[in-house]
């Protein structure tokens, strides 16, 4: 019996992929963030970014849900995210 091709991933595209994204909380952060996730996916809606500052207000986590098509859509976006300098951690 022939075994099938091992999945690079678990997940099942199209799907609705969450990701969260923190910085420093400074004039510009959700708009560079905004502007990255558009750059990968061009369709996500702006009004759907979910946005809640740190308990002491120096950091703001951003959370953008986008319909991922790819694994290489995801990881792309991963990797200007991560490589973007107001961003300190992406999840």
């Amino acid at each position: 019996m022939a075994e099938s091709p091992t999945r690079q991933t678990l997940l099942e595209f199209p799907c609705e992929f969450p990701i969260k994204i923190m910085g420093a909380r400074a004039d510009g952060f959700a708009q560079a963030v905004l502007d990255v996730v558009l750059l990968h996916a061009p369709d996500f809606d702006a009004a759907t970014m979910e946005m809640r500052p740190s308990s002491k207000g120096n950091y703001l986590a951003i959370t953008c849900t986008f319909r991922a098509v790819s694994q290489d859509q995801v990881d792309n976006l991963y990797r200007a995210l991560t490589s973007h300098p107001m961003v300190k951690v992406v999840l």
